[in-house]
């Protein structure tokens, strides 16, 4: 079975749907959706490594635009981004990330955007609190980009060696993968 969804998600990786898939997924996961885009552009750049970094551009160019779009819901539907965030079980940290965004913000968007802590919480926060929509955008292309820069950097570099390794254990690498998401998801939702 893992075999043929490893099969699969290459085969997608490889279809000319692929790219503009991936920057839908990087648009919406600024905002709205909660699947980062990591999970078709790792496949991408596997698949192709001469690609890497236009999949990183189209990734960061879309992120940053979905951030727009995420920024847009907390200043101009401040009722509709704490559904949002009540939905993603936040919105009880609503003073406390107030106070941090006011001392802190440019700082926040930095951290939070290299890490795969759900953006869209960031992107969303920022416009409810209102806080300075150029310098947002400027965080966020410069966080955005380092982010899938760096991981086309990695993988071009070093994963075909890390692919070759993961199909010779398949099974042993995915039950790794599936603790290191579960708790990675452990870990947000004690943020």
């Amino acid at each position: 079975m893992l075999r043929k969804l490893y099969d699969w998600v290459f085969a997608l990786a490889r279809s000319k749907h692929a790219t503009p898939a991936m920057a839908a997924v990087s648009f919406a996961e600024s905002s709205f959706f909660p699947i980062p885009p990591d999970v078709m552009l790792a496949p991408m750049i596997l698949a192709r490594p001469d690609r890497a970094y236009f999949y990183a551009t189209v990734c960061t160019v879309a992120s940053v635009l979905g951030a727009v779009l995420g920024y847009a819901i907390g200043y101009f539907l401040t009722d509709v981004g704490m559904m949002i965030l009540t939905w993603l079980g936040k919105a009880d940290t609503f003073e406390a990330s107030k106070a941090l965004f006011q001392k802190h913000g440019a700082w926040v968007i930095l951290i939070k955007g290299l890490t795969p802590i759900p953006f869209k919480l960031i992107t969303i926060a920022s416009g409810i609190f209102q806080f300075n929509f150029p310098l947002f955008v400027a965080l966020c292309v410069v966080t955005r980009g380092a982010r899938f820069y760096a991981e086309a950097f990695i993988l071009k570099r070093w994963g075909p060696a890390m692919l070759a390794m993961v199909e010779k254990r398949l099974a042993m690498w995915s039950i790794i993968g599936l603790v290191v998401l579960v708790g990675a998801i452990v870990a947000v939702k004690l943020l």
